[in-house]
């Protein structure tokens, strides 16, 4: 499997390649404008190169420029583009990506607004037809224990009734606690 990232404007298009996978080219193309995005992305792929324990080894191809998006479609570099990064354009991505017969594996949201929405069933539609997959990468929201405190919240005599909060008070505080280690990045 050979992976392309486009426009990587978020950590979660790095994190993908924590680590290497034994089915996956250890060539990445990456098609994106310039700027600090870009450089940020560049910075933390090196970071897994450069690491003492469980180096990575990704040689980056990157293809920077305005027309990223034009040559990204025309280059047909991979077979699995990863998306993470600014919202605003995410569909528009998505849609080109599974159009151009990309496997597309894109972070969360994928849509922000009502026309966002539209535009990613049709991108659906199209993964549908081209038969490539556009999937979520953000899966622990799949995970099986997620799905069990989400449906164990909706049981009255497991949870108990949802008080009314207050400012002072809340009815609900959520604490995320990292004792020793994050595995992200």
């Amino acid at each position: 499997m050979k992976l392309t990232i486009l426009d990587p404007g978020h950590f979660h298009a790095a994190l993908v390649q924590k680590n290497m996978s034994a089915n996956v080219d250890g060539t990445v193309h990456v098609h994106a404008p310039a700027g600090p995005d870009l450089d940020d992305y560049l910075r933390k792929i090196e970071s897994y190169n450069a690491r003492a324990q469980d180096p990575t080894r990704w040689r980056v191809l990157v293809h920077a420029g305005p027309d990223f998006l034009e040559r990204f479609v025309a280059d047909r570099s991979g077979d699995v583009v990863i998306i993470a990064g600014n919202n605003q354009r995410k569909t528009e991505y998505l849609t080109r990506a599974v159009a151009a017969g990309f496997h597309t594996l894109a972070d969360k949201p994928m849509a922000i607004d009502a026309a966002g929405f539209e535009a990613l069933g049709r991108a659906f539609t199209v993964a549908r037809e081209q038969g490539v997959l556009l999937y979520d990468i953000m899966t622990e929201r799949h995970e099986i224990t997620t799905m069990l405190q989400k449906e164990f919240s909706t049981i009255a005599s497991v949870f108990g009734d949802l008080l009314q909060g207050t400012v002072e008070h809340p009815a609900v505080i959520k604490e995320s606690v990292h004792h020793f280690s994050k595995l992200v990045s």
